[in-house]
This record gives structure tokens, C-alpha cells and sequence, in this order.
């Protein structure tokens, strides 16, 4: 494609392919399967689900990323809550790698934890976002200590075969969470929870 470049390339056990790549319109992004993963459109939808947030009258002092992957909401919630402290689980070192590389994830100051985030024990946090391809699994596992947390966010890829299995999943969280935002930004499902 004109005007887009890759400019690196790396096998990962945990991503397969992943690909850095700088475009003209969408800056540099990693993708990993040929799906975006951290920075360009990703950062885009991250940002308008962050606003909704920051709306909410919550006070931000700890947030948890399940998930951290280039580290582009890590990013922006320290834009939006310069004094939180932010914990990110991530279980492909690869990944962290490259967004320390390119996506300036040391920018965000926060404290990098590898390793299986169904494992992480998790305490109180004001935020939590679960940017996994594994967030039902969290559900199953995790659901009474998500409920200790002020608010949860869910993403969920939301296009073709993946809109039944998204609609499904936020039915599973209605029942869990006192009260549930469905959040639509492109081709993702947000689902905003608070406790």
C-alpha cells in the first residue's frame, strides 16, 4: 500500500506474526494476525471510550490493563489521569518489547508485569480495561473480584462472525455488573461496566 511501510518483523509463540508498521494516515501500529493491536485505529478507539470515562464522577488513582499489548491505553489513560498509578499485564514480552520500541510505552510510566493476566491476583482498582482475546475467560474466572473494582471496561472485536459472539458476551455481563454501557467505536464493542 502507498505511503505505508513495515518496519520490523517478528515471530512471537504467544502472536504469531507480528508486524510494526508506520503509515501515512495512522502513524505507526503493531499488528499481530493482520489485526491492530496497539497504536493507529486502535489508538482512535481507545481514546473516545477513554472520554466517556472521564465523564463518569469516579475518581482514576489505580487503573490495571489485562491486556497491555503496545501499550497505547496505558498511554492515554496517563494523558487523562496524570496521577494514576497503571499496572499492565501482558503475557507476549514481544509485544512490550516493540511498544517500548515504538509506541513510546516508557512514556507512561507504568509498571509492566509479564506474565498470564488470568493468573494476576487482582485487588481494588478505579479502572480496569480487559483488552484480551480471552475476556470471557476472565468472566469465568475472575467475575467476583471484578466487582471490587469501580469500573471495568471490556473490548470486544465487533465485525462479522464476532457481532453474535460480542452480543452474547455483554449479556453475561448485564448480570454481573450493576450497570452496563454498550459502546460502539468502529469495529470494536466497548462495554463500559460500573460497580
Amino acid at each position: 500500500m502507498f505511503g505505508t511501510r513495515i518496519l520490523e518483523e517478528r515471530k512471537s509463540r504467544f502472536n504469531s506474526n507480528i508486524k510494526v508498521v508506520r503509515s501515512l494516515g495512522l502513524g505507526t501500529y503493531i499488528q499481530a494476525g493482520g489485526i491492530t493491536q496497539s497504536g493507529g485505529v486502535v489508538e482512535g478507539i481507545w481514546r473516545q471510550t477513554l472520554k466517556k470515562i472521564k465523564h463518569s464522577p469516579s475518581v482514576i488513582n489505580h487503573c490495571l490493563i489485562l491486556g497491555l499489548g503496545g501499550g497505547t491505553v496505558a498511554k492515554l489513560i496517563r494523558k487523562n489521569w496524570p496521577n494514576a498509578k497503571i499496572t499492565g499485564v501482558e503475557i507476549d514480552p514481544v509485544m512490550v518489547e516493540l511498544g517500548v520500541r515504538y509506541l513510546r510505552l516508557e512514556d507512561s510510566k507504568t509498571k509492566i508485569i509479564i506474565g498470564d493476566a488470568r493468573k494476576f491476583k487482582l485487588g481494588k482498582y478505579d479502572l480496569v480495561i480487559v483488552d484480551s482475546y480471552l475476556g470471557d475467560k476472565y468472566i469465568d474466572l475472575l467475575s467476583n473480584d471484578l466487582k471490587k473494582s469501580k469500573i471495568v471496561v471490556f473490548n470486544r472485536l465487533y465485525f462479522g462472525e464476532k457481532r453474535k459472539e460480542a452480543v452474547k458476551f455483554g449479556n453475561k455481563l448485564e448480570k454481573i455488573f450493576k450497570k452496563l454501557e454498550w459502546f460502539y467505536p468502529q469495529a470494536n464493542l466497548m462495554f463500559l461496566c460500573y460497580n
